[in-house]
């Protein structure tokens, strides 16, 4: 088997939630963007969902920080519902991390949520995906 089929079997037989992060936080829209840096600072999180009606629904990235927040001086006292990526986009539990690193290819993301049954239980990051690339490559 070359080391080309391996990576393959690898990645298509890998499940998301075998390297996901379990450990979520998230926010109601109305939270400031000031409140958001210091959750993610302390945490040292990258991302932090966004809850409508109790539901995560939306995400808020370090990447957002960089490109809707800083570059264009927007103020720390808007509220994160204002700047946040919506709609969350999701992947199952059970898919291959294969198809993960697809979906966040097509749609040129960095993170997706996991759900299971409905529910978002994790979120898995390109990181993620290199990490495991790194461990088993």
């Amino acid at each position: 088997m070359s080391s080309q089929e391996t990576l393959e079997r690898l990645f298509t037989e890998t499940l998301v939630k075998d390297v996901m992060t379990k450990a979520l936080v998230s926010v109601d829209p109305a939270t400031t963007l000031n409140q958001i840096s210091k959750m993610m600072a302390q945490g040292g999180m990258g991302s932090i969902l966004v809850k409508k009606d109790g539901v995560p629904s939306g995400i808020i990235t370090d990447r957002d920080f960089a490109i809707k927040v800083a570059a264009k001086d927007v103020s720390l006292d808007t509220h994160v519902g204002q700047i946040a990526s919506f709609p969350l986009h999701t992947i199952n539990a059970t898919d291959s991390i294969l198809n993960a690193a697809k979906i966040m290819s097509e749609k040129k993301i960095r993170k997706l949520a996991v759900s299971d049954e409905g529910k978002v239980v994790g979120i898995i990051t390109s990181t993620d995906l290199v990490n495991q690339l790194a461990a088993n490559g």
